[in-house]
């Protein structure tokens, strides 16, 4: 099959003709239609990921139809399905599976990361029978691919994590694919939404799709005072969804008593273990909570959503590319000021 890879952190990508993925006894191959472009790669091919073992194969966000199944799947899966499913994917037997948190597993699987990837023309997952998730047929592959980490990382830090609810005060800090998808789901359950970010075109873009109010961060002396100006208090719920020192600090100090911070956006280098203001913390009873992915079976709410018009994912979509493009685009990523999410549907 056709793979782009790199075999050095921080060194160009090639395309190689490699062996075609053979399926785990207990999973699957998927032939790829579609594979996000994320930020999270780019961290992977920089080295920020313990996991990762070279050569690698990127990409984690993905869709597809099944094109061969292991032995010991019993979950009614079949050649031809078409499929998508969480990048954070579960064993099944672990305590943390037990209870229905496969996102956080003992054990987890990570295409892109712990195994090869879906920067390629088929990939095995492992354990389908815990998390393939059904496509519906009026979710085309493009926008499904769009879902696999920034858009059901933040469906699970808004809705199970945050608990948002009509009315609230939610805030974003960064104006990413996580944030975005964030802005959206927050609006769509009926929370009013504050959307900051450096980028006056990034936040002209939330306004459309949901925010309430726009902070350009470099427009105001203190972005928790502006935030708690325009809420009347405060954040019931704010997210960090750039993943910085300064931003989780912002979301942090702009929060009301008793309210939530979730942080989404990866921490790297000197940002891994910033400073916590326990003393608010304690007196405010903030709650500060993490989120990592979202379980497959908690999909077919999200899922619900869509095919209801509620929920638009594919107006975050802003460009397709090929395969061979993403040699030149990865390593470009922490550069680009684009605003929404780019996918690979050319192989």
């Amino acid at each position: 099959m056709k793979a782009a890879l790199y075999r050095a952190f921080g060194e160009a990508l090639t395309i190689e003709n490699v062996p075609d993925p053979e399926p785990p006894p207990a999973g699957v191959v998927i032939s790829v239609e579609a594979t996000g472009l994320c930020r999270s790669d780019w961290h992977g091919w920089m080295g920020h990921d313990p996991d990762i073992r070279l050569p690698q194969v990127p990409g984690h966000e993905l869709a597809g139809v099944i094109e061969a199944v292991g032995s010991e799947v019993t979950g009614g899966w079949r050649r031809g399905d078409r499929v998508t499913l969480p990048f954070v994917c579960g064993c099944g037997t672990c305590p943390q599976c037990g209870s229905g948190n496969q996102q956080v597993c003992d054990r987890q699987f990570q295409p892109g990361f712990t195994h090869w990837g879906s920067f390629a023309e088929f990939v095995a997952i492992d354990f389908a029978d815990v998390n393939l998730v059904r496509l519906p047929d009026e979710i085309d592959f493009v926008t499904a691919a769009s879902l696999g980490c920034r858009f059901v990382t933040s469906f699970r830090a808004i809705v199970d994590q945050g608990r948002v609810t009509d009315g609230q005060w939610v805030a974003v800090h960064g104006c990413g694919g996580v944030g975005l998808s964030a802005i959206m789901i927050a609006s769509a359950l009926g929370a009013h939404v504050v959307a900051v970010d450096i980028d006056d075109n990034k936040l002209a873009f939330a306004g459309s799709i949901g925010a309430d109010s726009l902070i350009n961060a470099r427009s105001v002396d203190a972005v928790p005072e502006a935030i708690r100006e325009v809420t009347g208090g405060g954040a019931h719920v704010s997210i960090d969804a750039l993943g910085s020192a300064v931003t989780s600090s912002n979301s942090i100090d702009c929060l009301r008593k008793r309210g939530k911070h979730i942080q989404v956006g990866l921490m790297v280098d000197g940002d891994q273990s910033p400073t916590v203001p326990m003393d608010r913390v304690i007196a405010d009873e903030l709650e500060i909570l993490g989120s990592h992915g979202m379980q497959a079976h908690r999909y077919p709410e999200l899922l619900a959503m869509i095919q209801s018009g509620k929920l638009k994912p594919e107006s975050l979509v802003s460009r397709t590319i090929s395969l061979d493009d993403a040699l030149t685009e990865l390593p470009a990523m922490h550069k680009s000021t684009e605003t929404g999410i780019t996918v690979i549907d050319r192989f």
